[in-house]
């Protein structure tokens, strides 16, 4: 397909009805999508937390007591705290941390059950509960310039580890084979007795939701991770270093979402966007309608923008914008492998400066590790990038190889710079139009 049908395509595919008020046609999509994405708003009631004495249920009192009042602001006062147990948010509720707070989470696994319904790695099962969780609710924030510390460095990294018949790995395993297979979600029971860490963050099947302004590091596994949620305004965070899977923000099988003005420094990948793991999510929802713009983003080990590995449920309509990835293994990296199925496609990444990247600026690859044999390759189509800055990077330019069972579609890349590569570019099996693009030297 022509470079120039293939933009008017993905524009009638954005907006079909609508007639464009610019003539740039990104800012246009992205402005359509927006009108969708709105930002709860709480009633002046203000619930202050007593942190006096038991910290999490001074707070969990505080939030219910907002819930039953029908809402406004659960206020935690400025100072050190340390919470023992999991933060559940109500509908309602903004949770506002005052500037100078800091929560500590308490490191005590037994603290964080009775397990609840999760996705951990792409696959619903029950686990110990997020720091901060909540189920199933409406108009839900976490504001102010407070501080949240999971202190995964002071115990989750090592707890992980422990060999006593039951590590992390040997309860990934498990789950998985579970989602595999198509185990009842009732029978996926883990907490006690295995090493699955919690997230820092989690919202499972919420709407409307705001996250604004504050700080969360040392998380003891993905930082921000809502789940099965609508309508998601996640801005102005400054999100710091775990251990290890310490993602910053992972939008998984939600719609409706804009990140904006955020700093992430992780070891992991800062923002990924996911879809759930091979066919346990096939039959569930995608992520779609996702803006990302104006974010400062930093991995130790990973991507700097990433979607996949887990995109089974399909991953599309997606625009970023305006952000700078100062050092990654790869800056834009859409991954999979052949047992995930799904698609991802209708993305468009423009205005991105990489300063240093190792092994790629631009990956799409479809051999990620943790492959098991399956034949369900995935579909990546209609992807748009253009504008694109790289200072140098170690390896390729742009790393682009699909498989014969399921080449790359299309795929446009338009004014991208690459100051100094170390192995030039790699295509195979994929529809590319290169335009306008200085090659890597």
């Amino acid at each position: 397909m022509r470079p120039a049908l293939f933009l008017l395509l993905f524009l009638s595919i954005a907006c079909q009805t609508q007639k464009p008020a610019t003539n740039d046609p990104f800012a246009w999509q992205v402005s359509e999508v927006l009108k969708a994405i709105n930002p709860p708003t709480f009633t002046d009631k203000t619930f202050p937390v007593d942190a006096s004495g038991n910290f999490q249920k001074a707070v969990n009192e505080a939030i219910d007591a907002c819930h039953r009042a029908g809402g406004g602001r659960v206020v935690v006062p400025a100072g050190e705290h340390v919470c023992n147990g999991p933060i559940r948010l109500l509908s309602n509720v903004n949770l506002h941390l005052s500037e100078g707070t800091t929560i500590r989470f308490g490191t005590n696994p037994a603290n964080y059950l009775p397990v609840v319904k999760v996705r951990w790695e792409g696959t619903v099962c029950y686990n110990y509960s997020p720091l901060i969780h909540a189920s199933g609710q409406h108009n839900i924030a976490i504001t102010g310039r407070g501080t949240l510390d999971g202190q995964a460095d002071k115990f989750w990294f090592a707890w992980k580890k422990q060999l006593d018949g039951n590590d992390q790995e040997l309860a990934k395993k498990m789950l998985r084979k579970m989602g595999e297979t198509g185990t009842p979600e009732a029978e996926r029971v883990f907490g006690e007795g295995h090493k699955l860490r919690p997230s820092l963050i989690e919202f499972y099947e919420c709407q409307n939701i705001l996250l604004d302004g504050f700080t969360a590091h040392q998380s003891p596994f993905w930082t921000i991770h809502p789940v099965f949620s609508k309508n998601l305004t996640i801005r102005n965070l400054t999100i710091g270093h775990g251990t290890t899977n310490d993602d910053g923000i992972d939008p998984d099988s939600c719609e409706d979402v804009l990140i904006e003005n955020c700093r992430i420094d992780t070891d992991d990948d800062p923002i990924s966007l996911k879809a759930g793991r091979d066919q346990d999510a096939w039959k569930r929802p995608g992520t779609r309608n996702v803006v990302v713009r104006n974010c400062t983003l930093r991995s130790n080990v990973g991507n700097g923008f990433c979607i996949g590995s887990e995109m089974s449920g399909g991953v599309e309509r997606v625009w970023i914008d305006n952000c700078t990835i100062s050092l990654a293994d790869h800056g834009l990296n859409i991954k999979a492998n052949l047992d995930r199925g799904g698609f991802v496609r209708d993305v468009w990444v423009r205005n991105v400066r990489m300063d240093s990247c190792r092994r790629a600026a631009i990956r799409m690859q479809m051999d990620y590790h943790s492959y098991r044999g399956g034949n369900f390759p995935p579909d990546f189509d209609r992807i748009i990038v253009e504008k694109i800055n790289v200072r140098a990077v170690r390896d390729y330019g742009w790393w682009l190889v699909g498989v014969p069972a399921k080449p790359i579609g299309q795929i446009v890349l338009r004014n991208v710079t690459v100051g100094r590569s170390g192995k030039g570019n790699e295509v195979k099996l994929a529809d590319i139009n290169v335009l306008d693009t200085d090659q890597p030297k």
